[in-house]
């Protein structure tokens, strides 16, 4: 389903951010079925959050989590065998199927289902190499140090030598 927005305008400035447009562009609607199970996601501090879902009646064998790259996908499956037993039947017990879009480098620490709420721990950790590092600006005064530095390396000194020698 697409949107009545028009991110043409933002296409042509944003360099780098079309998997961002095509997912607001065919994000399914939560109607037609897609509301259930309902879910809050919460923030908990700066890099990490967690995912709710509501599934009674569902038991830890009958819930499935898995977390592909940029995905987490939940899904429930009721065993069979129970259907003639009810009269009225007003906790629903459907199967269903949840899709998490994740940010980069969010990982997925810890689930745990109690009192008929699925808790999902999520993470954002950033690997060491691709955080923001501060570059020093250097002028022909540092260049000329780290010339006389990289010599001083090279060459080696009288002691190394006479070491060699001994």
């Amino acid at each position: 389903m697409r949107t009545n927005f028009d991110f043409t305008p933002f296409r042509r400035s944003a360099v780098g951010f079309d998997r961002l447009f095509e997912m607001l562009e065919n994000s399914p609607s939560l109607q037609n079925g897609e509301g259930y199970p309902p879910f809050d996601l919460e923030r908990d501090g700066d890099d990490r959050y967690r995912i709710t879902i509501a599934v009674a009646g569902f038991s830890q064998n009958e819930i499935d989590i898995t977390a592909q790259q940029n995905l987490l996908v939940v899904s429930g499956r009721k065993q069979e065998g129970e259907e003639g037993r009810y009269i009225h039947r007003g906790i629903a017990a459907r199967s269903f199927e949840r899709r998490f879009a994740l940010g980069d480098y969010v990982q997925v620490k810890n689930a745990e289902l109690r009192d008929g709420l699925l808790s999902i721990d999520l993470a954002r950790e950033i690997p060491e190499e691709m955080k923001p590092r501060k570059i020093e600006v250097g002028g022909a005064e540092n260049r000329r140090i780290g010339e006389q530095r990289q010599e001083a390396e090279a060459v080696p000194s009288e002691n190394s030598r006479e070491r060699e020698l001994a």
